[in-house]
């Protein structure tokens, strides 16, 4: 079958080298995909946001199927649009994924539903969000109402802090409509836990806990970022707590979005905290998170195009997969100045086998008679390692990390390190 995959990050990398591995696909496809990704499949230079263009595109080539990755066509309706020309996908309609495009369709959803998560009040006006917060105490969480490449977050340690966050949001608009309405909540204390699963709108599938690092300096310092790292699975996940999270999380999550006549249909993402009184839902996300994937989808034992045509079909129960024994650990490289302001333009220079190196920002470029790789992006790769225990994991992905090289790189080196302190 001629499968198309919508975006051109790590994840999307992740999930191309996963689905070549499927004895029914026969063509793979990434609009746009990236430098790295053109190793795997055909890119094609429309942009992931350009609807029109994709529905003309993937209506014109004959695509049998079209996993609909990041964020922004899934909010936008691209799923709506392809299925319209009787193209199937994997991801949720545009009616699903507002449970990630508004934090405040979400919180609504948990607090009607009985879903635990931090208490919280919504505000469209500024200055009842800053009288707000002037009764509070810290930390307070500010956060944009839309999508906002997983930056739209701000933890202030005071309210002088709360204030300056809600006038960078509202006032300076740094989100754009993003930051129109904005969600101001309690701050959370524990560990935090990434689940991503499976679903058809009728069961869960959970996939491998992980632990993603976003800021962007070592010590967890800096500022927030898409991810900087990640490990799976995570050691404060036991299967007591993951026992209570389908109970109370995973599974009323999907009938309160039947309930709403949103059936969800795809990957949805769990971003959860485990606090003192049992887990809490930070976030949800509609799609596969970054780099949580490129964690994931390596320790899963499945047919990954299987799984997501049952989503698709409705029929996820039936499909058998596991995910092995073991542990992963990624590292991104990223450019100086991400996640602000960097230089791009570097040439990538990569081993010879780089089966475990998932590209999220190059581009292809003429050199002195050769194609080369350039960076193009904050987030230029992640290397990720299996191991059969989480040091050994760590020690290799770092281990691996030695032989990639482009000017002006950086990259966190405790990766790890707090879920190592757990166990």
């Amino acid at each position: 079958m001629k499968v198309a995959v919508i975006g051109g990050g790590g994840r999307e990398h992740a999930i191309i080298r996963k689905l070549k591995q499927s004895r029914d696909v026969s063509e793979l496809y990434a609009l746009p995909g990236n430098g790295g990704i053109a190793e795997d499949a055909t890119c094609v230079n429309i942009k992931a946001t350009d609807l029109d263009g994709i529905v003309a595109w993937c209506t014109e080539n004959a695509m049998d199927y079209v996993v609909v990755a990041p964020d922004d066509p899934l909010v936008m309706g691209l799923v709506d649009l392809l299925n319209e020309q009787g193209i199937p996908c994997f991801g949720p309609n545009k009616a699903a994924a507002i449970i990630e495009g508004s934090k405040a369709f979400s919180k609504e959803l948990m607090k009607k539903y009985g879903i635990p998560t931090a208490r919280y009040e919504i505000f469209s006006d500024m200055q009842e969000a800053i009288d707000y917060v002037n009764t509070c105490r810290g930390p307070i969480v500010v956060k944009a109402d839309g999508l906002a490449l997983g930056k739209g977050v701000i933890i202030a340690d005071t309210r002088e802090e709360a204030v300056e966050g809600i006038r960078t949001i509202m006032q300076e608009r740094k989100f754009g409509a993003s930051g129109d309405t904005i969600v101001i909540e309690e701050f959370l204390e524990g560990p935090e836990v990434t689940v991503l699963s499976f679903t058809d709108g009728k069961v869960v599938r959970p996939m491998l806990s992980s632990m993603d690092h976003k800021r962007a300096l070592d010590g967890d310092r800096g500022l927030n970022t898409g991810g900087m790292g990640v490990i799976a699975p995570n050691p404060y996940y036991t299967d007591e707590i993951a026992a209570e999270c389908m109970e109370r999380i995973f599974l009323p999550t999907i009938e309160a979005m039947n309930q709403e006549g949103r059936t969800f249909r795809g990957c949805l993402y769990f971003g959860l905290m485990i606090t003192e009184n049992g887990p809490k839902v930070i976030e949800y996300n509609s799609r596969f998170g970054d780099p949580e994937t490129q964690v994931v989808l390596p320790m899963l034992e499945g047919d990954l195009f299987e799984i997501m045509q049952a989503t698709t079909n409705g029929t996820l129960a039936d499909v058998d997969f596991s995910f092995k024994d073991g542990c992963a650990c990624c590292v991104v490289a990223a450019s100086s100045g991400y996640p602000e302001h960097y230089e791009k333009g570097f040439e990538i220079t990569l081993p010879k086998e780089h089966d475990t190196i998932y590209i999220a920002g190059s581009r292809l470029a003429d050199k002195d008679g050769r194609t080369v790789q350039l960076t193009n992006g904050g987030r230029v790769l992640g290397v990720t390692e299996t191991a059969p225990t989480l040091a050994e994991a760590i020690d290799k992905a770092y281990a691996t990390m030695q032989t990639v090289h482009f000017d002006n790189m950086f990259y966190r080196k405790d990766i790890g390190k707090r879920a190592l302190a757990a166990k």
